[in-house]
């Protein structure tokens, strides 16, 4: 038996066979061309990224009515970086310039951009150098003639269902995968927001990614366990393990169908503290995905994913619709909606700038008021969408007061114009910023007077307080949401609020977490905000759980400077 581990993305187990999938290997040949050749060699590889957007713009027209609503957005973005001219154009310098052949040049300038995104500091954008790699793929497979993905297996020995295994799984291939029957994915490569975890968590088919190279490992017709609970992969296991693994799935089956009962019971822990339960989203087509986890409303809904993966910025019309959809389909719930969250390295006309540091550059709100049009027409477009409902404007990476007397003018600017224009809006926004910047946590007492709400982004926060790149390997291991200082920080900033009347959620990876809901219940949270797939799961943790004693264990600790220990708060 092998094991090996990677991240796991969607919860559940799986057994199955294993169906390796094939992948256009990006080692391809390299040799260069004759000059009078170079004119031939462009038009080949023009001629192949043409056939391969026109492919994912035909699967986007004739998407199945039972695809996963993320899918057309995500074809999108890969027909539109076919079209950038940082790929095609600069593809095509390089075989002018260097004579290199069309595959080379590809994968040579696919390079660059993936390096250039693999150093940003949002691990959304780190993610899509995955989306490069994938188009790029996608032409090297038409340029090769290949398109076959997965052996010709109908199903495993007795009728078991097939694992896909394969190094990276892009939307196309998603897509054209969904006719089997998948039990799970497994990959060498990604991350909690790579497209293979985004389409599989929408599918809620339990996957792992980052696994590192299990496609090399794993031959077709393997028997493979598949533990989304803890990210390990089991190959060839003995029988007696196999068996243990059965009565798992079958129990968590039975776990799951039970916890479906409590979508539409209140979140109130046993002294009758009511909890709100919010849902992160990053596509409009995901409200609805909130509405059926029974989500209380939208607390934190990523405005950047309208902004990627196009040729040119979104128009306030569009960015109107987009968000004006959301609060439409909440149907008077709240959403609460961030503005544009981008980092230094890369700026969103294309212009590539160099940032020693990115985590600590240009980015977030220092991005948007140092471009005044952009930021303008994002929040013009909000006010517009606020007029449907009750929208909330909130504003990342703020660490002083006079960012926020800036957001605040930029506000006012924007209803003047829409004033002018006589375009219907609303009048009184509330506007909120992400406490993620440790200088800000320690001196909240002035934000929390200034402003109509706060929320916790605990991923950046974890991140800045303990000087750790959590995406970087050789440190990720000291990435830990349960070191005092942060959790010091998350208490402070509670109580600042609680005191000054304003309400304060967590909207990072800690909240989704139901091993954390009782620590953070104990540092007086009321408000969560998590992806749709893990509200029931903590709001099972709420509903089991007495405020008033987790608040006396954890201010014992805090006091103490300990660590907490999440068993002794269970019970």
């Amino acid at each position: 038996m092998i094991c090996m581990r990677g991240q796991g993305v969607v919860k559940g187990y799986a057994i199955g066979r294993a169906a390796v999938m094939s992948a256009a290997a990006l080692e391809v040949a390299h040799y260069r061309i004759q000059p009078e050749d170079v004119a031939g060699e462009c038009e080949r590889l023009t001629t192949a990224l043409a056939h391969a957007r026109d492919d994912l713009q035909n699967m986007v027209r004739n998407l199945p009515a039972d695809a996963p609503r993320e899918m057309a957005a995500l074809l999108t973005v890969h027909s539109l970086l076919l079209d950038d001219p940082m790929l095609a154009q600069q593809a095509c310098d390089l075989i002018a310039e260097r004579h290199y052949n069309a595959e080379w040049a590809l994968t040579t300038q696919g390079q660059v951009l993936a390096e250039q995104f693999a150093v940003m500091d949002d691990e959304y954008l780190r993610e899509r150098a995955a989306d490069i790699r994938q188009v790029i793929e996608r032409v090297l497979r038409v340029l090769s003639g290949s398109t076959a993905l997965l052996p010709q297996l109908e199903a495993g020995h007795d009728g078991e269902p097939l694992i896909v295994v394969a190094r990276d799984i892009s939307p196309a291939d998603m897509l054209r995968l969904r006719g089997a029957r998948f039990a799970a994915f497994l990959t060498d490569l990604g991350g909690a927001t790579s497209h293979t975890a985004i389409v599989a968590r929408s599918m809620n088919v339990p996957a792992i990614v980052g696994i590192g190279n299990i496609r090399g490992l794993v031959r077709d017709g393997d028997m493979l366990i598949v533990d989304g609970m803890t990210g390990s992969v089991m190959v060839n296991p003995p029988d007696f393990i196999l068996q243990e693994y059965i009565r798992r799935q079958s129990a968590y089956a039975d776990a799951r169908a039970e916890l479906g009962l409590l979508r539409d019971a209140e979140a109130v822990t046993l002294d009758g503290m009511a909890v709100k339960l919010e849902a992160n989203i990053e596509l409009p087509e995901e409200a609805e995905a909130a509405i059926q986890a029974g989500a209380d409303g939208i607390g934190l809904f990523r405005s950047e994913f309208l902004f990627m993966g196009r040729q040119s910025l979104p128009t306030e019309e569009e960015q109107y619709q987009a968000y004006a959809s959301v609060v439409k389909t909440m149907k008077g719930r709240p959403v609460t909606i961030r503005t544009l969250d981008i980092g230094a390295d890369k700026t969103l006309d294309g212009d590539l700038a160099v940032a020693t540091n990115p985590a600590l550059g240009l980015r977030a709100i220092r991005y948007c008021l140092a471009n005044p049009e952009i930021f303008a027409t994002q929040l013009r477009a909000l006010l517009r969408a606020a007029a449907h409902g009750p929208l909330r404007i909130l504003i990342p990476m703020i660490s002083n007061m006079e960012e926020v007397r800036a957001v605040k003018q930029a506000v006012a600017a924007a209803a003047r114009e829409l004033d002018v224009r006589k375009v219907p809006h609303a009048s009184d926004v509330a506007l909120g910023a992400m406490v993620e910047i440790p200088a800000m946590a320690i001196a909240i007492e002035p934000f929390v007077d200034a402003l109509d709400f706060l929320s916790i982004g605990t991923n950046d926060l974890i991140q800045y307080t303990l000087a750790i790149d959590r995406g970087d390997s050789e440190v990720a291991e000291l990435y830990d949401p349960m070191h005092p200082a942060v959790l010091r920080l998350i208490a402070h900033t509670i109580n600042a609020a609680d005191r000054g009347g304003i309400p304060v959620a967590v909207c990072g990876e800690m909240a989704g977490d139901a091993s954390m809901t009782r620590m953070l219940l104990g540092l007086g949270l009321k408000e969560f905000s998590m992806h749709p797939q893990q509200l029931l799961d903590v709001k099972k943790e709420v509903r089991l759980a007495h405020s008033n004693a987790l608040r006396v264990k954890v201010a014992s600790a805090l006091n103490r400077a300990e660590r907490i220990d999440l068993a002794s708060l269970q019970g």
